[in-house]
């Protein structure tokens, strides 16, 4: 149950968008989720740079979910979407689709989360990195969970490689929210689930 398509969306809303943990997206999660981003992958710089570069991509990305969350397209659109209304808005955006068919702003979003995880910048996400990511979001109290979830997302040409580069990342992440069936392999991308 915690690995299906509606339990996966729902995990992206509450651990990877909804900062403020108000059980709804609005754009103060995106102002809020531009800031984080520019400290994670600053490693607690955060310069004036990448924090516009973030700011940028948060709110375009918000402004784009919000676009397509709206669906009674009413005039007096309360600027809240809920996880009903984002999963709606991921079914008709992502579902069946490949990365590149994804929405513009949910592509930058993707990369710049790679670059996040990818603390030390060498283009691959191993192991270490992937446990601090799943261990930064939820509680797990036995890390073979973790490896074990890692694991399951290598091919072949990952163990290769090391880990997961961006491309293999963003398949994956496309996966994630697009594939509705309980078995599929990108499942286990941000470890292991709650229900």
């Amino acid at each position: 149950m915690a690995y299906t398509w509606d339990n996966r969306v729902s995990f992206v809303v509450r651990y990877l968008y909804d900062i403020d943990n108000n059980g709804y997206l609005d754009s103060h999660d995106f102002q809020c989720l531009a800031l984080r981003s520019c400290v994670l992958e600053g490693k607690g710089d955060c310069s004036a740079a990448r924090l516009q570069k973030y700011q940028h991509i948060m709110l375009s990305l918000w402004e784009e979910i919000a676009q397509l969350a709206d669906f009674d397209k009413v005039p007096d659109y309360d600027g809240m979407i809920t996880v009903e209304e984002f999963k709606q808005a991921v079914k008709n955006s992502c579902v069946g689709k490949k990365y590149e068919d994804f929405p513009q702003a949910m592509k930058a979003f993707i990369e710049s989360n790679f670059k996040m995880i990818d603390i030390n910048q060498d283009g691959v996400i191993g192991i270490e990195e992937f446990r601090y990511d799943c261990v930064q979001r939820m509680v797990v109290e036995d890390i073979k969970v973790i490896d074990d979830a890692f694991n399951s997302l290598l091919n072949d040409d990952d163990r290769k490689k090391g880990g997961i580069t961006v491309s293999r990342y963003q398949e994956l992440f496309a996966q994630f929210l697009g594939d509705i069936t309980d078995s599929c392999q990108a499942k286990y991308l941000f470890g292991p689930l709650e229900i």
